[in-house]
């Protein structure tokens, strides 16, 4: 069976759209983990008398955790079908997220249960599924990570008003359990039903081909993606957890707050969406180079935004910025150094990662803690995004289509 025609990945029908709806979900449902943390912050912090710092630590940890699992378990993924791993992880995850309804006073519980959260999430995030797509897609293998990776944008929107509300009615207990029920009862017959590889001869060795894992650490590309990688989850994941705090100190309600991060998670969705379409057509480097400038600017208007809507717009520019690197960063995994160890590698792209979206929400806690404000945080953030863009305009050209 030949590899498919760029006709053939045009058509709605096409089964590689499917899956890549599918595995939208599981990543969906990854999210829960990152975008609800900023809704329970304050209410661990009033019932258990923990500092933001100490809440934030859990986030790191579990970030942390993802991150040193990621590149075992690409290694595992380079393997295996993907739904050996992805159904394992979301059962973990809704297990794991419902028994944070019976949280003790003890920070150590917390701890560890992001531990385990860090480690299912990481089973059936990105990392899970881009080799997955790229086995469907090769013209259009932009516009079918962005599908996947709009799931999380999705669980942005939803998650956090969801979270927010169910408080409202059944407390952060209740909220807890019916949110890690729905991973259980959604995101497992999902991933059972249609998260696959492409089966076809020629797709084996097309994924055959490709730079070794050593090849692929020893190469200057990757560890400069690996550095855009920390810099900008750095910004994404410090603004998301501390947005709902930062804006409520500055007088807007926790409804309204909440409904921040959905817009957030919104812009994010659009950017991952432009940014798919694009990357097909252009160099990809020169469209993460505009993001990056937009989250960073993003970033230096909330640090003294004094309205709600200036604080909104900000958070926004950050998202749409973030989201679309969070496209370009595996495109180019796989346009470097192609399939063969192309999980691993994006496993350990990963570890950096976690490495920023762990020490991001723990500087701006400890920011808050020993100055009383985010503002110079945030613009020390900006200038780290700024001058990691300019490492990306020193990215060399890939060979391809998409190169033009």
């Amino acid at each position: 069976m030949a590899l498919q025609q760029p006709d053939e990945e045009s058509h709605p029908r096409y089964e590689g759209w499917r899956v890549a709806w599918a595995s939208a979900v599981g990543v969906y449902f990854a999210s829960l983990v990152v975008v609800t943390f900023p809704v329970l912050l304050k209410p661990w912090s009033a019932e258990f008398s923990w500092s933001r710092e100490e809440v934030s630590r859990a986030f790191g940890i579990g970030a942390m955790v993802a991150g040193i699992s990621a590149a075992p378990l690409g290694y595992i993924l380079d393997r295996v079908s993907p739904r050996k791993v992805v159904v394992p992880s979301l059962v973990v995850l809704g297990c794991a997220f419902a028994s944070l309804s019976l949280l003790t006073p003890h920070l150590g519980h917390l701890y560890a249960a992001f531990a385990v959260l860090g480690m299912a999430a990481i089973g059936t995030s990105p990392v899970a599924y881009a080799r997955t797509i790229a086995t469907w897609f090769h013209a259009r293998r932009g516009l079918g990570l962005a599908l996947v990776i709009t799931g999380g944008s999705l669980g942005g929107i939803l998650h956090p008003p969801a979270a927010e509300a169910l408080i409202q009615q059944v407390g952060w207990r209740g909220a807890c359990l019916w949110l890690g029920i729905s991973v259980l009862a959604v995101g497992v017959p999902v991933a059972l039903r249609f998260v696959r590889e492409r089966p076809s001869a020629a797709m084996s060795d097309r994924k055959s081909e490709g730079a070794s894992i050593r090849q692929g650490l020893g190469s200057r590309a990757f560890w400069m993606l690996a550095a855009v990688m920390v810099c900008g989850i750095m910004l994404q994941n410090g603004v998301i957890v501390h947005l709902s705090a930062l804006l409520t100190d500055r007088g807007v309600s926790p409804g309204l707050a909440a409904i921040a991060l959905s817009v957030m998670a919104g812009a994010a969705l659009a950017g991952r969406l432009v940014t798919g379409y694009w990357i097909d057509r252009v160099f990809a480097a020169r469209v993460l180079v505009v993001l990056m400038v937009l989250s960073a600017g993003g970033a230096f208007l909330l640090s003294n935004a004094r309205s709600y809507g200036l604080g909104v717009l900000a958070a926004m520019l950050v998202g749409f910025g973030i989201g679309g690197e969070s496209d370009v960063v595996p495109y180019l995994l796989s346009r470097y150094f192609g399939l063969r160890s192309f999980s691993t590698l994006y496993g350990f792209a990963w570890l950096a990662n976690a490495i920023g979206g762990a020490t991001g929400p723990v500087l701006m806690g400890r920011a808050f803690d020993t100055v009383g404000s985010y503002e110079p945080i945030l613009v020390q953030m900006s200038a780290a995004v700024l001058g990691a863009a300019v490492l990306v305009l020193l990215l060399p050209r890939y060979q391809g289509r998409a190169a033009a």
